[in-house]
């Protein structure tokens, strides 16, 4: 018996994969949304050969009114939404002393945004299921000298921002949402994950680390935000 679906919003290798198999066979149907139709097709059929529940659902995750449409269709295709997991990034304005202001907007669109569109688009059945908001956060949220460093050095100046923000607004849901019996919960990610582009061979994290981590979060439904490294 299904325990309800689970969206995996910027489904790719690594994390999201990790979780859409983790929650998969925990008996969740599984929701798999990324821009690349072809990409996103055949990561839900092979999880079909596995026997898991899974459809995927091609989606620009910073268009607002894709984004809406989205979590309308999975509704229609599985049934309500229980959890969703936000792992979606765009990179845009790799260095803030030159590139265009204009180009946070992807950034923002994709990690906060489309975040929140999606958590009030589906707040009816996660209320109604008691269900979660998961978000896969990073270590560039902080502030921090080194890491304000790694981040200005790296060209991930947007990201950075776009992290933070995420951060912060994942919080601020925490508490406006637990009175509603939503649980909203962050992993922030401290290292690089195998398999992942951020992998240049000295990866340390497995993914599927990761995703039992959000996994712990989801059943216990008590801190905010913890990190894994």
């Amino acid at each position: 018996m299904s325990k309800g679906t689970i969206i995996v919003c910027g489904h790719g290798p690594g994390i999201s994969e990790a979780v859409a198999r983790r929650f998969g066979k925990e008996g969740y149907a599984v929701a798999l949304v990324a821009r690349n139709a072809d990409r996103v097709t055949a990561a839900a059929e092979a999880l079909t050969k596995e026997g898991i529940t899974a459809r995927a659902f091609p989606t620009d995750l910073g268009q607002l009114d894709m984004v809406r449409g989205m979590i309308r269709d999975v509704k229609k295709a599985l049934g309500p939404t229980t959890v969703i997991h936000w792992n979606a990034l765009s990179f845009g304005a790799s260095d803030l002393t030159k590139d265009a202001v204009e180009s946070l907007d992807a950034v923002l669109h994709v990690s906060v945004h489309g975040m929140i569109a999606a958590t009030q688009e589906a707040l009816p059945d996660l209320e109604a299921a008691k269900g979660s908001l998961l978000v896969t956060g990073g270590g560039f949220c902080f502030y921090d000298p080194k890491v304000d460093g790694f981040a200005v050095q790296v060209g991930a100046m947007g990201v950075a921002i776009g992290k933070a923000a995420q951060h912060k607004a994942t919080g601020l849901l925490h508490v406006a949402l637990a009175p509603r019996g939503v649980y909203v919960g962050e992993v922030v990610v401290m290292g690089s994950v195998k398999g992942t582009p951020w992998d240049q061979g000295q990866a340390t994290l497995e993914a599927s680390t990761v995703a039992q981590r959000f996994w712990d979060l989801h059943t216990s439904r008590a801190e905010a935000t913890t990190n894994v490294s």
